[in-house]
């Protein structure tokens, strides 16, 4: 339970409607203005009659505290320091009319010869003058607290909405090469009149479009469905490289459900392929995994290609290669920066032995986050 709750009066719901917002403060300061001076006027005097002037006194300062409203909102809408000087000048003359109304409704109730006393004026224009001073404050306090809320809710949209489009924008940042690299192979399947072969990685590439353009960008999916898409890629990828591509999966069953977003896996696998199976006679192995720590979900994606020291080494990465893969891993980090803020973990690391392999940790959600973090 939390130390300190903002009262209700003070939410964003109370003010919603700000018409019934300003009736409803407007009554309950008004009264506890009457029980409060009405309390304080017969413990003094110990007579009831002296309340009759406090409640003449409250319903002119009500009347003339909804007059100042209406003049304060036309205020409202002039510059700052016009503002300033004709809100001065009006709580001057509405202090003063204030305490003439009160001053001749105490001397008609009080005195035999009812009129206007200069003393009497002077008497209660202090009193009359806190009063609607402090209303002011009031008023111009509330109006400037829920402005600032209103600028705080917009700013709040407009960062969702470049943080949404940003999401978007990096999920569609998958590397032309693949495509060009798969429409290049059934061209060639044609060529050489393998039909079969041709529709097959035909079908397979239109499934996995069709599934990058028909899901939300910015939406998350679970750690099964990633890796249906990741076999779903990696099957097309294999009618090229045929057995110099092995790939495989190891699931954890409890994370099975386990929620990230979507397709942040596959640019991992196709720098794997760039860079471990196509340099290599033989190929390479891919190995993709997903382990429960804890509350956390543990990603692993693995190859046995040459590595990252013996790949810069050897310089046999072309320097749009390696911005490339610069790019396909700032996209993860951006990306998972995104959903989850700083509770998240990227690691790349070199393997023993020769290999390269990337290490991802993200909280156990099982449903889609908030984006609490954009």
């Amino acid at each position: 339970m939390p130390l300190f709750t903002r009262p209700a009066i003070f939410s964003r719901p109370f003010f919603e409607d700000k018409g019934r917002a300003f009736w409803t403060l407007q009554a309950a300061g008004w009264t506890g203005y009457l029980i409060l001076r009405g309390v304080s006027s017969v413990s003094n005097a110990a007579d009831v009659s002296v309340v009759v002037p406090v409640v003449i006194e409250s319903i002119v300062g009500y009347s003339i505290t909804l007059l100042l409203a209406t003049v304060y909102h036309y205020y409202r809408r002039q510059p700052r320091f016009a503002m300033a000087i004709l809100t001065i000048i009006t709580l001057a003359a509405a202090t003063l009319l204030y305490a003439v109304l009160d001053a001749f409704s105490f001397s008609f109730i009080k005195l035999q010869s009812p009129g206007l006393n200069i003393s009497l004026v002077l008497g209660t224009i202090f009193l009359n003058f806190t009063v609607l001073a402090g209303w002011t404050a009031l008023y111009f306090g509330i109006n400037f607290y829920l402005i600032v809320e209103d600028q705080i809710d917009q700013l709040a949209t407009l960062e969702n909405t470049a943080s949404s489009a940003q999401l978007a924008m990096l999920r569609y940042q998958l590397n032309p090469h693949f495509l060009f690299n798969t429409l290049n192979s059934i061209s060639t399947l044609v060529l050489l009149k393998e039909t079969e072969r041709a529709n097959a990685m035909l079908g397979r590439l239109s499934s996995f479009l069709r599934y990058t353009l028909a899901n939300e960008p910015t939406a998350h999916v679970t750690v099964q469905q990633e890796f249906e898409t990741l076999k779903l890629y990696l099957e097309i990828e294999k009618m090229r490289f045929e057995e110099r591509l092995r790939p495989t999966f190891d699931v954890d069953v409890r994370v099975a459900k386990a929620r990230l977003p979507s397709l942040l896996l596959q640019p991992l696998v196709e720098n794997a392929i760039k860079y471990a199976v196509t340099p290599q006679e033989d190929g390479a192995e891919i190995a993709v995994t997903a382990r429960l720590t804890g509350d956390r979900v543990q990603i692993v994606v693995s190859d046995t290609g040459p590595g990252l020291n013996e790949t810069k080494a050897r310089q046999s990465v072309s320097p749009s290669q390696a911005l490339s893969t610069g790019v396909g891993l700032a996209n993860i980090r951006e990306r998972l920066a995104q959903a989850y803020g700083p509770d998240h973990k990227f690691e790349t690391r070199s393997i023993p032995g020769g290999g390269f392999g990337v290490e991802i940790e993200i909280p156990f959600q099982l449903e889609e986050p908030k984006k609490e973090f954009a």
